[in-house]
């Protein structure tokens, strides 16, 4: 993860070649304070360490005592860490840390209760694409934080044939066979998954074979035990499409491999959090 490019990016949106003026005409220069981060909310705790590189980045003198690292559970009231250095480099710093740690402990937060609600199953929980541009890092980030399991971080590293893949190559075995072709004449080793919509798009997947994983997409959990008794084992399987934290148990019951919820990374909310001088 590149994060002193990201840092580096959000510091100069917020500050320009122009700087902080606000604190600038208010701070003395020489100023030095102490803040807290105050919990005002209930859930789990995500990017402390992300705010260390936050600080770092803005003034390497900024010390931080960490009281509750990330992944711990947190409750209103609580102090998360101290911030203590030039009064004007905590306030500069201020918004991106916050920003940050509400968004990934909103995301944390939301993954672990789609974890403890399939505890005791086999299944995983995973994310999605569905994140916010320029931050997916983060988001994924914070759903490990959470308990859960990233799926692919982007079109690079795995192969993916969903839907309109399939359909604007004229069917399942061509979207298949074309894909090996591809990775092997490009000397590619990655995992390949396909999406499929019925019972008789897995019978096509299974007659061709040569794939890694199939995405059950929009499968009720009783059509599901019907196609993994199909797949028998022979690829993991992954149930996909629509799946709350009310529903998730029944997919989870039902032996499937793995179960991805868009919503982790593009419905959640986020965690109250502030910056308060001591």
């Amino acid at each position: 993860m590149n994060l002193e490019k990201f840092i580096q990016n959000a510091l100069e949106e917020d500050l320009k070649n122009e700087g902080d003026h606000t604190t600038l005409a208010s701070i003395p220069a020489r100023a030095k304070d102490k803040a807290r981060l105050l919990v005002k909310g209930k859930g789990i705790l995500a990017g402390v360490e992300l705010a260390q590189h936050i600080f770092h980045a803005v003034d390497p003198k900024i010390k931080m005592e960490v009281l509750i690292p990330d992944g711990s559970k947190i409750k209103k009231g609580q102090i998360a860490f101290y911030a203590e250095g030039k009064s004007r480099s905590l306030l500069t710093a201020e918004r991106l840390v916050l920003n940050c740690m509400q968004r990934m402990s909103g995301i944390a937060t939301k993954t672990n209760r789609f974890v403890q609600e399939i505890k005791g199953t086999n299944a995983k929980v995973l994310d999605t694409r569905k994140t916010t541009p320029g931050m997916r890092e983060l988001e994924k980030w914070a759903v490990r934080i959470g308990g859960g399991h990233n799926h692919r971080m982007g079109l690079y590293d795995m192969i993916m044939l969903k839907d309109n893949h399939v359909d604007f190559c004229g069917g399942i075995e061509q979207a298949i066979l074309k894909t090996r072709k591809y990775l092997k004449k490009n000397k590619l080793d990655l995992k390949v998954e396909i999406e499929t919509r019925s019972l008789d798009e897995v019978e096509q997947v299974l007659a061709v074979g040569q794939v890694d994983r199939i995405m059950l997409d929009n499968f009720t959990p009783a059509r599901i035990k019907k196609a993994l008794k199909l797949i028998d084992g022979r690829f993991e399987t992954e149930a996909s499409g629509g799946i709350t934290l009310e529903t998730i148990r029944k997919y989870a019951e039902t032996g499937v491999d793995y179960i991805s919820v868009g919503a982790l990374t593009h419905s959640y909310n986020s965690l109250d959090l502030s910056l308060k001088a001591v």
